[in-house]
């Protein structure tokens, strides 16, 4: 199950890179929650596609994936890693790293919780300031 598991994460990567969003939602379970940390918790597939496309129409530019470097997975949880790029209000684009941690529900992701992180230069100066 786990290296099945791997690989529906390693689609749902490509999907997000892809800006494929209805790809990662047909991986989804019906019931499906997504915690961003520091951000929100959306809970459910329809509550999820309606916020991902707000977010589309406010920023048209998806996310650019620069990949993920690990993808772990045991039992019913797989964790991936990564970098990528997006822009912020001003249009600037901003360096991340992300940690998603995924369970299953048999085939089907039951929760996502994401951690990211801004790791621009000077995000790091002004964290190291404080």
């Amino acid at each position: 199950m786990s290296d099945n598991n791997k690989e529906i994460v390693r689609k749902v990567n490509k999907s997000f890179a892809n800006g494929d969003f209805e790809e990662f939602l047909s991986s989804c379970a019906e019931d499906v929650e997504w915690t961003i940390y520091g951000d929100r918790t959306v809970k459910g597939r329809e509550a999820i596609r309606d916020w991902m496309r707000q977010m589309a129409a406010e920023n048209p530019e998806p996310p650019i994936f620069i990949g993920s470097d690990l993808v772990l997975a045991d039992g019913d949880y797989v964790v991936s890693r990564g970098e990528m790029k997006m822009k912020d209000k001003s249009g600037k684009t901003i360096p991340y790293s992300y940690c998603d941690i995924y369970r299953f529900r048999g085939a089907e992701i039951a929760e996502l919780q994401s951690f990211v992180v801004n790791i621009a230069p000077e995000a790091k100066a002004s964290s190291q300031a404080g």
